[in-house]
């Protein structure tokens, strides 16, 4: 790998994590930081937060609602009943989910926590990057995809300068990479990418954290993550989603002249496996 890639890299393998993502870690943080006195939680979510969430309130002894778009990944649906969740049906669109959201909460006595833009989501989903540095800390750039955003500010925050963060996007989902070039949180295209799990709209406390520090975001297309999806499964022989090869395929093409030492974060590895005989 460290020949393909023309430089020395480290993987951060979330894919292996609870919940096979890094979002357990924000979910987790946030059910522990809500008062002692607080009741069951609600979220919408495509997958990967929903069954984080569920996990994470199963572990507390909390019921955790999932307003989650009929058109999700049956995979990614079925994780998060299986860890306990209970589904929500809704519409694709993120105003869809918000509608739902709220007429959720209209009806029920719950907590929301939100998937991506909150302080204790960003602070959980940092510490995938704090370990990296306290493993590597040698590391010049942290490389992360980039969906509501809560995987990117986290690793901003961590990193507190002592390493770069380069953000990473499918080009048919674009709207971090726009929003930062424009200055001002723009709306999401309708987002149609295989890496299903970058489709939410950057979050505003995100948009902030990633303009304050700078923080670039390389584009790739669906070509592109696709073969970087074979190659971990080839090369790595662990799997992953194809939300997280994103940043595997733009560090890839990454033309820089250096040969500083890298970090991908591979933020998950929820899949359903198809075997062809």
């Amino acid at each position: 790998m460290n020949e393909l890639f023309g430089r020395e890299v480290y993987f951060k393998c979330e894919n292996l994590q609870k919940v096979g993502a890094f979002k357990v870690r924000g979910a987790l943080n946030a059910l522990l930081s809500l008062p002692a006195s607080s009741g069951d939680v609600v979220t919408h979510s495509s997958g990967n937060h929903g069954a984080a969430l569920a996990w994470a309130a199963r572990k507390l002894g909390k019921k955790a609602y999932v307003i989650c778009p009929t058109n999700a990944s049956r995979f990614k649906r079925d994780a998060i009943e299986r860890y306990g969740g209970i589904l929500v049906d809704c519409g694709p669109a993120i105003a869809q989910r918000e509608t739902a959201l709220q007429s959720f909460l209209q009806e029920r006595a719950a907590t929301f926590v939100p998937p991506y833009d909150h302080a204790d989501i960003i602070a959980g989903q940092g510490t995938a990057t704090l370990e990296l540095i306290e493993d590597v800390p040698q590391l010049r750039e942290v490389w992360v995809p980039i969906g509501g955003g809560g995987l990117a500010s986290g690793a901003v925050i961590a990193a507190g300068g002592r390493c770069d963060v380069v953000g990473c996007e499918p080009e048919l989902a674009r709207d971090a990479h726009d929003s930062l070039a424009a200055g001002r949180l723009l709306p999401s295209l309708p987002p149609t990418s295989i890496a299903d799990g970058l489709l939410a709209s950057l979050g505003q406390l995100n948009f902030e954290i990633l303009r304050t520090a700078h923080v670039p975001v390389r584009l790739v297309s669906e070509d592109e993550i696709r073969d970087a999806t074979v190659l971990i499964w080839r090369v790595l022989k662990i799997v992953i989603e194809p939300s997280s090869a994103v940043p595997v395929a733009a560090a890839l093409k990454d033309d820089r002249s250096t040969d500083d030492p890298i970090a991908i974060i591979l933020s998950g590895g929820n899949v359903e496996p198809k075997l062809s005989v």
